[in-house]
């Protein structure tokens, strides 16, 4: 026979157990949300804190960077996901604005044969965002083809991506790229600028196009359950038949795409082009995608999540500056947020594996 106290006992026990689920079901909502909610308090301090925070004006200011991390960030979470880094995308995106203000301005010059052929915007694009998964590419083949650590290849390949940049026009700017009509080499200035009429920054289309496809990508097509399965185990990978080396060579192509993609943008927005463009960019593509609940272990990635990561990054950005924050004190504080993103992440993944765990022994 069963006594009332053990009765009882065992009821309390049952009791604690589930109160015990249903708070790791809740730290588990809320870890999933996380930042979601982050940028909510955040838009709510920084209205308070910087009196022109929610003006229009302002607004339109955090859209249009939010635009160029977002789209870094995209191309960074692929290679996050397949357990990969990529540091190389602010120097693409500097080095892809060099080239295209190069095209514009000076035209591409064929000293054999004594002519300068000046392109149309489209093609000057097109060239652009070639050259960027051209670069990406490389990456991708230096670390498949010759195991070099995805942090090494794309850090030295940062440094060289920085150094062209440079060189392109030895150290200088190449201003007021308009064009010229007469070389049917006008209109760049587009892509800066607000879409068709509207008061949405051109830049911010460009991020829901790529956004859009990059998530069905991921989420509906071999290519992308591909992507997540490498990162999640590689070794299984490779024998249930993925051909991994030239999966990760087009994500890390796809990268430089989108990295290419941003050159062009924040060129345009300025009307000129610098190779300054990008430097330390790298670190917010890594912060919103990281913040948006792509795991640094891989394998555990969204775009969707990826988005909103950069959302926070360009309002802490953006707000800091509005509350007169030093660009010193900014660096401290993003260092510290891509630190703590990193922690929370090992949280909940350690979260979920405990509730794995527990649900196993409840079903035996």
């Amino acid at each position: 026979r069963t006594s009332c106290t053990e009765i009882v006992k065992r009821r309390i026990f049952d009791m604690a157990a589930d109160n015990k689920k249903s708070n790791n079901a809740l730290a588990m909502t809320l870890l999933k949300g996380r930042t979601f909610i982050v940028l909510i308090i955040l838009m709510i301090f920084f209205s308070i804190t910087a009196n022109n925070f929610l003006t229009v004006g302002s607004l339109l200011t955090v859209a249009k960077h939010v635009a160029l991390y977002g789209i870094l960030a995209i191309g960074m979470t692929y290679v996050i996901i397949t357990g990969g880094i990529d540091l190389s995308v602010g120097s693409v995106a500097g080095l892809a604005g060099m080239i295209a203000g190069g095209l514009i301005q000076e035209g591409l010059t064929l000293k054999f044969a004594g002519v300068t052929i000046y392109f149309s915007i489209p093609l000057v694009v097109l060239i652009t965002v070639l050259l960027g998964a051209f670069i990406g590419a490389l990456n991708g083949v230096v670390i498949t083809k010759f195991n070099v650590a995805p942090f090494i290849a794309t850090l030295g390949s940062m440094y060289i991506c920085r150094g062209l940049a440079n060189i392109r026009s030895n150290g200088a700017t190449f201003s007021n790229l308009g064009g010229y009509e007469g070389l049917g080499n006008t209109g760049f200035e587009v892509f800066g600028r607000n879409f068709a009429g509207t008061m949405i920054p051109t830049g911010v289309i460009i991020l829901i196009i790529v956004a859009v496809v990059a998530g069905l990508i991921l989420k509906k097509t071999p290519f992308g359950w591909h992507v997540q399965a490498i990162g999640g185990n590689e070794r299984a990978s490779k024998l249930s038949g993925i051909k991994v080396d030239r999966v990760k060579i087009w994500v890390y192509a796809f990268s430089g795409l989108c990295s290419a993609i941003v050159g062009i943008i924040a060129t345009s927005q300025l009307v000129s082009a610098t190779p300054k463009t990008g430097e330390s960019w790298e670190m917010n593509a890594i912060a919103a995608s990281v913040l948006g609940g792509t795991s640094m272990a891989g394998g555990v990635g969204s775009i969707g999540g990826t988005i909103v990561g950069a959302f926070v990054i360009g309002v802490i950005n953006d707000g800091m500056t509005m509350c007169g924050v030093t660009e010193f004190w900014q660096k401290i504080i993003r260092g510290l947020v891509i630190i703590i993103a990193v922690i929370i992440d090992q949280f909940q993944r350690n979260l979920q594996a405990k509730m794995a765990l527990q649900a196993r022994n409840e079903n035996k």
